[in-house]
């Protein structure tokens, strides 16, 4: 068995989204152990059973389901019934405990007022897990409870409970087996938001448990490679090795052009064409708290990578050619890691985030596919992997007014002296600001937005699922689609730069972005930073849940009681402990939340904003951002069942919408934002009329041009149907105004 001859622990994972978390808990807790994880169905109990001498302990921990069924649970039922010289001490958590209750005759039934990210009260007896355990104040997420008797359960014992008075009465949140080693809790104590009943209780069961296993002997077995444990966790943080060491790192070159007031928009039309360039970047802070907006400079040897979920190649297009490199059995990620580890550089401004590098997005289907789903994608407009490598960029400081021009192509002075003259000239007589009169926006020949009585219908649906105890919360949205007349491919691309510079003055984000990739064109005005990370692999994810207009809420203290309410909480905690999942899976223990459910004012809104930090290493965070695909705030928890449900409940694909768009730096970093808030489109001028697309599946025509907009909302147990109606429009509305 590798490792040490350190105390083993097996952490039975039934598809969660806190699994990690947990592991985490565990390993603070009994910190000369090593931890092993595997799924509930990856092994069958006759498997298991001759290896059960290598572990001190078995971690039961929550999921999805019901105990009920046996395809939620796997191996976890039989647990609970190994013969007496197999059994060793287990600590089951939510579902976990549910499976230990109904499998010694207690009974399950729904809560009447679901618990998804609330925090109660739990009471205890100061005796056995909860031995010097002061006052808990415990993070619930569960919509299923047992109920216990004497009669019909007389091998089990309540430790806790909580007291949800008219609401669902008395509630069993700890018990334990009166004669063999079994404890569990009904709560999470792995949430961030859970006191004194996480680490003290972890600790006391480990000391159970060792209480139990004195005098006990049983035989060492050989490990087996083969067997599908993963661990030990945390992993081993291995230093980062370029894969290309013989290629000497590029050199980034800069000239910096001081107290600059051009906008980004008008700083990209003097250097490049972005209304008819086949691919234009402009990524735009253009609201706080954004700083850095970042203009990706066209050269003739600019290259775009493509790739769809499905294909087992990557397409690589130059200006005249395209080349299909075979994956060859690794993933995309491999490939592109590959990629940029030969195109490492060095020498640029250590302040800035961007000297060069691959700029572009990711759909939600690749982020799904890590979840090993099958993707249900029969269209192939938008590439799942859409991204360009820039050699020449300008970045502009909208903290300091600094416009920093850069190239990593050598003996490019010239460029930069020239790009610098240029915009110093632009900046002598600045032109004046731009308005909305300026712009008008574009004739629509129709806009068809999602049918009202569908979508009210699929709320309900979704709670359903969440009353059954399917999901803590799912991300719920439709499709919109806008119609403009058909132009040619110039008179198109003028018209999507100029709706852009409308957008971005009706609705300004701090993670704004106007990318023409190819055929496919996305305009984003999101709010929302998914993942940065630093050259030196600093991580840092900011969800957004709860927003407030402010021309309704002109006042944060105003804005402070409208999202400080349990329904705004508990989905913004629950996307937070999502997150510190995804993110422990690849940092191991070295993850943080810096903020909880603070209120941050925008630009145009209040939004109750959480920031969770983490190491991974230098050159590592590009291994964040394929571990947390696709956002947890898109998706819901837990993960894998919520992504499940939501592609039987939503009409269309998603495509663009609901990934991440930016950029992937040469020196390691890298800064993602959520796209919401954006419109796409789809033009390939290609096609010819005969064998053209109808338009049906957001596809344009040689009769119109079609914008996509994707909008929804997250909804919990606590949501009303009418209110996630009413703010599935106003998401929508703050990008159909530049339409009108």
């Amino acid at each position: 068995m590798p490792g040490t001859n350190r105390q083993k622990i097996l952490l039975i994972d039934s598809y969660d989204s806190f699994t990690f978390n947990l592991a985490d808990l565990f390993q603070r807790a009994v910190p000369n152990s090593e931890l092993y994880i595997v799924k509930n169905d990856a092994i069958t109990i006759e498997e298991l059973i001759p290896h059960l001498p290598s572990f001190a302990a078995i971690v039961v921990g929550p999921g999805p389901g019901s105990p009920l069924r046996a395809q939620d649970v796997g191996i976890i039922r039989h647990l609970w019934h190994l013969p007496r010289e197999h059994v060793i001490p287990i600590f089951g958590v939510c579902l976990g405990l549910q499976s230990l209750a109904v499998e010694h005759g207690a009974t399950l039934h729904r809560l009447p007022v679901v618990k998804h990210g609330q925090i109660s009260h739990v009471k205890h007896r100061n005796t056995d897990l909860f031995e010097g355990v002061g006052t808990v104040d415990a993070v619930r997420y569960h919509s299923l409870h047992v109920t216990l008797s004497l009669l019909t359960c007389p091998s089990l014992e309540e430790l806790a409970w909580a007291d949800d008075g008219s609401e669902n009465g008395y509630v069993v949140m700890a018990l334990r087996h009166r004669y063999r080693p079994f404890w569990a809790v009904q709560y999470h104590p792995e949430s961030v938001c859970t006191s004194e009943g996480g680490l003290h209780v972890v600790k006391n069961f480990w000391k159970l448990a060792h209480e139990f296993s004195k005098g006990r002997t049983q035989s060492p077995v050989p490990w087996d490679p083969e067997l599908p444990f993963e661990g030990p966790w945390p992993p081993t943080r291995l230093a980062n090795k370029r894969l290309s060491a013989e290629v000497e790192p590029a050199a980034v070159k800069s000239q910096v052009l001081q107290d600059v007031s051009l906008p980004i928009p008008r700083i990209a039309e003097l250097l490049s064409n972005p209304s008819s360039d086949d691919n234009a970047i402009v990524l735009d802070s253009a609201a706080h708290p954004g700083r850095y907006s970042i203009l990706g400079c066209p050269v003739p040897s600019m290259i775009r990578i493509s790739h769809y979920v499905g294909d087992h190649h990557v397409s690589v297009s130059g200006k005249k050619t395209t080349v299909r490199y075979p994956l060859g059995g690794q993933s995309v990620w491999d490939w592109l890691s590959k990629f940029m580890s030969a195109r490492h550089a060095q020498g640029g401004n250590p302040e800035l985030p961007f000297w060069g590098g691959l700029v572009g997005y990711f759909s939600y289907a690749l982020g799904v596919q890590t979840l090993d789903i099958q993707t249900s994608s029969t269209s192939r407009r938008h590439p799942d992997v859409n991204l360009v490598f820039v050699e020449r960029s300008v970045v502009l400081d909208q903290k300091t007014h600094e416009l920093h021009i850069q190239s990593m192509i050598p003996d490019d002075d010239e460029w930069i002296t020239q790009t610098y003259n240029t915009l110093r000239e632009a900046q002598a007589s600045p032109p004046s600001q731009d308005s909305l009169a300026a712009f008008r926006a574009p004739a629509v020949t129709s806009i068809k937005l999602p049918d009202e009585q569908s979508y009210r219908e699929g709320i309900k649906e979704c709670q359903e699922y969440l009353f059954s105890g399917e999901s803590y919360e799912l991300c719920f949205t439709a499709q919109t689609r806008i119609s403009l007349p058909y132009l040619d491919t110039s008179s198109s691309r003028a018209r999507a730069w100029a709706l852009f510079k409308r957008i971005r003055l009706v609705n300004p984000a701090p993670y704004s972005c106007f990318m023409r990739l190819g055929p496919s064109t996305l305009i984003s005005s999101s709010p929302e930073r998914f993942l940065s990370f630093s050259r030196g692999g600093s991580c840092q994810l900011r969800p957004i849940k709860g927003t407030a207009r402010k021309s309704t809420v002109p006042t944060r203290q105003e804005a402070e009681r409208i999202l400080g309410t349990p329904k705004e909480f508990a989905e913004n905690l629950m996307i937070v402990d999502l997150i510190r999942h995804d993110l422990h899976a690849v940092a191991g223990m070295d993850v943080r939340v810096e903020r909880l459910c603070q209120v941050e004012e925008y630009e145009t809104v209040w939004q109750l904003v959480s920031v969770i930090e983490g190491e991974v290493g230098a050159g590592k965070g590009w291994s964040v951002l394929k571990s947390c695909l696709p956002p947890g705030s898109m998706t819901g928890a837990p993960k894998k069942r919520s992504v499940e449900i939501l592609q039987s409940l939503e009409a269309e694909e998603r495509g663009i919408y609901s990934g991440v768009c930016g950029f992937w730096d040469v020196g390691g970093g890298g800064d993602f934002s959520v796209v919401i808030r954006s419109c796409m489109n789809y033009q390939d001028h290609s096609t010819t009329p005969e064998t053209s697309a109808s338009g049906s599946d957001g596809m344009s025509t040689r009769s119109e041009e079609v914008w996509e907009v994707g909008a929804g909302g997250a909804i919990t147990a606590l949501s009303e149907v009418d209110a996630e109606w009413d703010e599935m429009v106003v998401k929508l509305q703050s990008v159909l105004r530049s339409f009108q």
